[in-house]
């Protein structure tokens, strides 16, 4: 069978097996999604989430009511928990340009391409008046050609468990949200917790040029935070599957699934 892709692309699935051949602009390319890679955090493990803007880990606590525990372990026949998250400080979230409006659109209700493809790149962040920043500069020589809709920013080697609060973490320059924006980019991801400086006096400039925030906004566009892009993945182009748990708010948690293209002509 075949899907439909933006940009007319063109995904089929190979009889029998988990290798998928894709049509990209003229050009072919092979995945196989036996091999994805995942990019997400774990939530709920305190020892292995990523943690931003001064949350606690995530709480679960069994719930309780006219002598019952739902734990196995209180007597329960089952496990039955309540789960307390941020998903803008617990782990890997997606958010729409509800984040910074008034009206908190839903990323359940404007995300809507499941399927793209995605340019990893692995970027050094540049020292400017004691922040570290992630300069249009640094992106330029990673990639030569700009056929995606979403891109993939590594930036450091965050360990499991980190927490980003209070440390300065670096961001992205206004210059590069331009350009990416303006090459056609709707997806963006990285392994930090904001785009923006952690205390910038409210500005939130990136999030407002990526969205094109308030004139007009960019529907559909997400951006994607806290990612962890696991040691030896290698630059390049990926067919990437993101999934965003249905919540109805501005930031969901999120599991991107990342599967090297390899070009077949």
């Amino acid at each position: 069978m075949a899907l439909s892709f933006r940009r007319y692309c063109r995904l089929t699935f190979l009889y029998l097996s988990m290798l998928i051949t894709l049509e990209h602009l003229g050009r072919k390319y092979r995945a196989n999604l036996n091999k994805g890679i995942d990019l997400s955090s774990v939530l709920g493990d305190a020892k292995k989430e990523l943690r931003a803007w001064h949350v606690p880990s995530v709480l679960k606590e069994p719930v309780k009511g006219d002598g019952w525990v739902g734990s196995v372990k209180d007597g329960s026949p089952v496990n039955f928990y309540d789960i307390r998250f941020n998903p803008h400080g617990n782990g890997t979230h997606t958010e729409s340009y509800g984040h910074i409006s008034p009206e908190r659109e839903s990323v359940n209700q404007q995300f809507k391409e499941f399927h793209t493809l995605a340019y990893l790149a692995e970027v050094v962040p540049e020292d400017k008046n004691g922040d570290q920043v992630i300069t249009l500069g640094s992106l330029r020589g990673h990639i030569k050609k700009w056929n995606f809709e979403s891109l993939i920013l590594k930036t450091g080697n965050y360990p499991e468990g980190h927490d980003f609060s209070n440390t300065n973490p670096p961001y992205l320059e206004p210059e590069l949200i331009t350009f990416v924006k303006e090459m056609g980019v709707r997806h963006l991801l990285l392994d930090l917790p904001s785009v923006d400086r952690e205390s910038d006096g409210g500005k939130v400039q990136a999030h407002k040029l990526f969205w094109n925030f308030p004139a007009q906004p960019r529907e559909g566009c997400t951006i994607t935070e806290m990612i962890r892009v696991p040691a030896g993945t290698a630059e390049g182009l990926y067919l990437l599957n993101l999934q965003v748990a249905p919540f109805h708010n501005d930031a969901s948690p999120s599991r991107p699934l990342i599967f090297h293209l390899e070009e077949l002509s």
